[in-house]
């Protein structure tokens, strides 16, 4: 594990199956090789252990974050290369009738830094005619999540939660310098919002943001978009997958967080304000004449 004040973080790009057991050996051997390469802190994507649309079969491979063997797995595979494991997300009981679509910070220790429960839930209808109601199967969480790393704080969030600027500043207020976008977008929703929204978060909060992603034609025929993406806090873009499992990585320098907020320190000129319909109130126009 690097002591230095920078860090090198790798992002695992994968093709999650319809099963956990064939998932876990997929992303243990890209971990690896993420660790092989010199990654200090490593992320997954979104459902990193199954990707099953069929409700009956999901409810049957779920187990609870206790018994999990994805998780189990992997604290100890994140103890023995001694570094920082973030699973994007698994897919986990949380009663009889809901999953949850959690996210775990693990250390080279193997202890559990932190958990994350997906707050948004992907309920949507593509002009193509592809639909997703992933609140039927998956309660949302209700808390933001920050957690500490040898080089700054980290945000999580999961996929779909990127639509919602407001919980990115909240964690960029909270101090974080990194934020976590693991995911698994739609090819057709990622060639049109992918790049342009994750650059978003990264300029409006001055912050890292890592977000490792599933790729390509799945075994339940979801076609995700992958590109996972590593942008720094001017949001420009310095690692970028394709669309084939594989690791991504680049080193991060943190002190750029600070320079990119010196610069545009925009999260220290936001602004409480309400919101004046015109019709109703005519009055507003006093803001143009002046005041009487």
């Amino acid at each position: 594990m690097s002591t230095e004040r920078t860090f090198t973080a790798a992002m695992v790009q994968m093709r999650t199956g319809l099963w956990p057991e064939p998932s876990l050996e997929q992303g243990t051997k890209l971990i690896r090789d993420a660790a092989a390469a010199g990654a200090d802190y490593v992320l997954t994507p979104e459902v990193s252990n199954m990707m099953q649309l069929n409700r009956k079969a999901l409810f049957e491979h779920l187990q609870t974050g206790e018994d999990d063997r994805s998780l189990k797995a992997y604290r100890a595979l994140a103890a023995e290369l001694k570094i920082y494991l973030h699973i994007g997300s698994l897919a986990l009981r949380y009663s009889p009738e809901k999953a949850v679509n959690r996210s775990f910070l693990i250390g080279p220790d193997c202890n559990l830094l932190a958990s994350y429960d997906k707050i948004h839930m992907f309920d949507i209808d593509l002009p193509d005619g592809e639909s997703y109601r992933e609140s039927a199967n998956y309660q949302p969480g209700e808390t933001a999540v920050i957690s500490d790393l040898p080089w700054g704080r980290i945000g999580l969030t999961i996929c779909y939660d990127l639509r919602f600027p407001a919980l990115y500043r909240a964690l960029a207020e909270s101090g974080a310098s990194f934020i976590t976008v693991p995911s698994a977008f739609t090819r057709k929703t990622g060639e049109a919002h992918w790049h342009v929204l994750l650059r978003a978060r990264a300029i409006e909060t001055g912050c890292f943001v890592f977000a490792a992603a599933q790729a390509g034609l799945h075994e339940n025929k979801r076609e995700t978009y992958g590109h996972s993406l590593i942008i720094d806090p001017w949001g420009e873009v310095i690692a970028e997958g394709g669309v084939e499992p594989g690791v991504f990585l680049a080193k991060i320098d943190p002190a750029k967080v600070e320079t990119a907020r010196r610069a545009i320190p925009s999260l220290q000129h936001g602004r409480r304000f309400s919101v004046v319909d015109a019709q109703t109130h005519p009055d507003h126009l006093h803001l143009i004449r002046g005041s009487a």
